[in-house]
């Protein structure tokens, strides 16, 4: 007699449930789609705050010369542009993204910038980083987080190549403040798919980022994860009324 399969263990891409192991070449196809417009979705989903909330984790980052930061789903390079600079000749900064399209944009943004000699780009997975411990004074991620699988995972290995005394700092959508939920749930579920579709020819691509926002841990639930990961004086920040948030940690 033939014994059943076992249960397929699967996660959630969106709003739907997928086997854990292909979520993610799932996230690949949206990024691959939307890489070279990466910028322009983002304009869309926040109305161009979200360089304003990227300027202030970089603020709070206080990177310094001669630090190594590490800036996962670091994509097109925006943040890694503005570290370069700021850790100068004697630090180093490496872009990581699991995706390859948005590494080569980022590639080229860097050359446009003039920036070279001090950043390392590296194709990686952020559950597993291939770094050794306590490597970098600085660890950002960026509205990246919600599209890791296991988000405990990279939570921990973002903390053990963290340097004592470092900080990591994750930027995310969150949980917005309740007198803004129903105004924001029309605008992420309603309107942005369809201006995805108008301006993008990707409504898929752009209904799944609004999903994958709703999935997302809210700012005590990351909060718990981050402790739980052993980072320790963690906090966060509510910006534009919560709908994202800054947390930050540290390696004491």
């Amino acid at each position: 007699m033939n014994k059943p399969d076992a249960p397929v263990e699967t996660t959630h891409f969106g709003f739907k449930d997928v086997p854990v192991d292909e979520k993610v070449e799932h996230v690949r196809g949206v990024f691959d789609s939307v890489a070279q417009r990466y910028d322009i979705m983002n304009d869309l989903m926040s109305a161009g705050l979200h360089r304003l909330w990227k300027r202030h984790t970089i603020d709070q980052a206080a990177a310094r010369p001669g630090h190594h930061v590490l800036d996962l789903a670091g994509g097109t390079g925006d943040l890694a542009i503005k570290f370069a600079r700021q850790v100068g000749p004697t630090g180093h900064v490496v872009l990581a993204d699991i995706n390859a399209a948005m590494l080569r944009e980022g590639r080229r943004r860097l050359v446009d910038a003039g920036i070279a000699g001090n950043v390392t780009i590296a194709q990686v997975n952020a559950e597993d980083l291939p770094f050794a411990d306590a490597s970098f004074d600085r660890i950002t991620i960026a509205f990246g987080l919600r599209n890791v699988t296991n988000k405990e995972a990279a939570l921990r290995s973002m903390y053990r190549v963290l340097k004592p005394g470092g900080k990591a700092l994750i930027l995310e959508f969150s949980e917005p403040a309740r007198a803004l939920k129903p105004a924001y749930d029309l605008y992420s579920f309603k309107v942005l798919p369809l201006i995805g579709k108008v301006v993008a020819k990707d409504e898929d691509s752009y209904q799944y980022l609004a999903e994958s926002i709703r999935m997302h841990p809210d700012q005590e639930t990351l909060l718990g994860m981050m402790q739980d990961a052993g980072f320790e004086r963690c906090r966060y920040q509510n910006l534009a009324g919560g709908i994202v948030a800054l947390h930050i940690g540290y390696r004491i």
